[in-house]
């Protein structure tokens, strides 16, 4: 790979009855961010965590905490993520009506902010914002579930997405979300990613493998 990305392992792929000692696991083999998926069983067809998940998490992270929050409306909930704990709070498009006043918001408390991609979301919803965005996140496969098979048809928004970010002048970091192994890590990377969040990648095997699991992520 060209570039040295970011490893954000999905923590919804680790151990739920030994959550503390997988996070310092995962950050001992490697880990350069904690990656918490949030999802409500209404914007997407799953019930996961909650800000005291990530309020319990916080003492056993030396890593920045990157939430993604799939939950709708999700403005109520900013403020409690980031008294939690979160360091980075990304947001979807379709989660709230204002997206320009979400991520003010969010810079107002105090953490980064992002902006998700599903795969049928067009970049353009950014193209007049981008100073408002700490990251951008796409998603390589439909939010809900773990697991899921890598959509190489976001490859070309990970494209498109990375000339915006260049454009602009701004260090805006490009993650990818979804289906991320050690074959289409590359892929992404090669796209114009610069962090990539894995779950069952990372997992997979306990924690003897986590720092191989990684290593093969960066290629």
């Amino acid at each position: 790979m060209s570039l040295r990305p970011i490893i954000a392992p999905s923590i919804l792929a680790a151990d739920f009855a030994r959550l503390g000692e997988e996070v310092r696991a995962v950050q001992a083999a490697g880990a350069d961010w904690l990656h918490i998926d949030v999802m409500d069983g209404h914007f997407v067809p799953n019930i996961t965590l909650g800000p005291d998940i990530v309020r319990a998490l916080k003492p056993h992270a030396t890593v920045p905490m990157d939430v993604h929050l799939m939950i709708a409306p999700v403005d109520p909930f900013l403020e409690a993520f980031v008294e939690a704990g979160a360091d980075i709070i990304s947001v979807h498009p379709e989660s709230g009506p204002h997206l320009n006043r979400t991520l003010k918001r969010i810079r107002q408390l105090g953490a980064r902010a992002g902006v998700v991609f599903n795969p049928s979301t067009s970049p353009s919803v950014i193209e007049w914002m981008m100073d408002e965005v700490d990251l951008i996140l796409v998603m390589s496969i439909n939010p809900g579930f773990g697991g899921q098979s890598f959509m190489h048809s976001q490859l070309a928004k990970i494209e498109t997405l990375r000339r915006m970010i260049d454009a602009s002048g701004r260090d805006i970091v490009l993650e990818v979300d979804g289906g991320v192994t050690a074959e289409t890590a590359r892929l992404c990377v090669d796209a114009g990613a610069t962090a990539l969040v894995a779950g069952t990648a990372v997992f997979r095997g306990g924690p003897d493998a986590y720092a191989a699991n990684i290593a093969a992520l960066r290629g």
